[in-house]
């Protein structure tokens, strides 16, 4: 089936994350479905006059901008590979144009609650406490992606360098500095580990993060322990590990540091899309100006 020798290129030649597979599945079977019920017609089959009238039910029934985009690009993918295989003639995707996806400012936590939030008392000095205090420093520290996080194995560090190997979207590896703070924690964190596991004689996995049975942390566990940390320190609805990752982002850029390097530090791979931390700077300046200027 198409849908099928798709995702194996997705895969096996373009490296796509298996998150982005799994996405990419779903959007695809579901709009066959939609054909087959509607139009008696499958994918490979389906014009543009289709496509839109797809995408404008998503819409009716208040599906987000943001995932009819995805399912766009999905769309658009898939019959650009239809294409060059000469499994279709004409692309259908051309005459689909895609909805704008609303500006939203990336939430992030001001610098003297993300000191209250690393520095908290209430972190138990157990492994459990432990683990709950270096996954939240470790996501302030490097700007890292949850699942990012939950790969990263003992062996990514190298402590002679302080820095970390990262492995991102597409396999794309990079290298992040850390702070000899990082190190300290890090010690902290995997003594206690071991001494967990040893104590309750559990054979861990290598990576740097497992749960109380020495298996790797899952995304709901450190979504969890993201969410509670956070909400001692912010009232913002959003408390998920990628706030972390636009405060590093954020903080960073209020402290000078290069778009450039930034984009580097988070593993983007086009500038246009760290662009988007300027425009919390810009409010933030206008904020000043507002309060300062004697004609404002």
């Amino acid at each position: 089936m198409a849908i099928d020798q798709f995702l194996k290129y997705l895969s096996f030649e373009k490296r796509y994350s298996q998150n982005t597979i799994i996405a990419y599945s779903t959007d695809l079977n579901q709009f066959n479905s939609y054909l087959e019920s509607n139009f008696e017609t499958e994918i490979i089959n389906a014009n543009h006059k289709q496509i839109r009238t797809w995408l404008a039910e998503l819409i009716d029934n208040e599906t987000t901008a943001k995932s009819v985009n995805r399912k766009i690009s999905c769309l658009k993918a898939f019959y650009k590979y239809l294409l060059i295989r000469n499994i279709i003639t004409q692309n259908p995707m051309e005459k689909v144009t895609a909805p704008k996806n609303p500006k939203n400012l990336p939430v992030f936590i001001n610098k003297d609650n993300i000191g209250l939030l690393l520095d908290n008392r209430d972190f138990a000095s157990d492994f459990f406490g432990v683990r709950q205090h270096f996954i939240i420093e470790l996501f302030y520290v490097t700007g890292i992606r949850l699942s990012e996080l939950i790969n990263l194995k003992h062996s990514d560090f190298d402590w002679v360098n302080l820095s970390v190997k990262v492995t991102g979207k597409r396999n794309k590896e990079r290298i992040i500095p850390l702070i000899p703070e990082v190190k300290k924690l890090y010690n902290i964190y995997k003594q206690k580990q071991e001494d967990y596991f040893s104590e309750n004689k559990i054979k861990a996995d290598d990576f740097l993060f497992t749960t109380n049975k020495g298996k790797k942390l899952y995304p709901k566990f450190v979504y969890r322990i993201v969410n509670s940390n956070i909400g001692k320190v912010s009232t913002s609805l959003k408390k998920s590990p990628h706030v972390l990752r636009h405060t590093f982002a954020t903080h960073m850029l209020d402290e000078g540091a290069d778009l450039n390097a930034i984009k580097e530090l988070l593993g983007h791979a086009s500038l246009e899309a760290t662009q988007v931390y300027t425009h919390n700077t810009i409010e933030k300046l206008k904020k000043v100006y507002k309060q300062a200027h004697p004609r404002a």
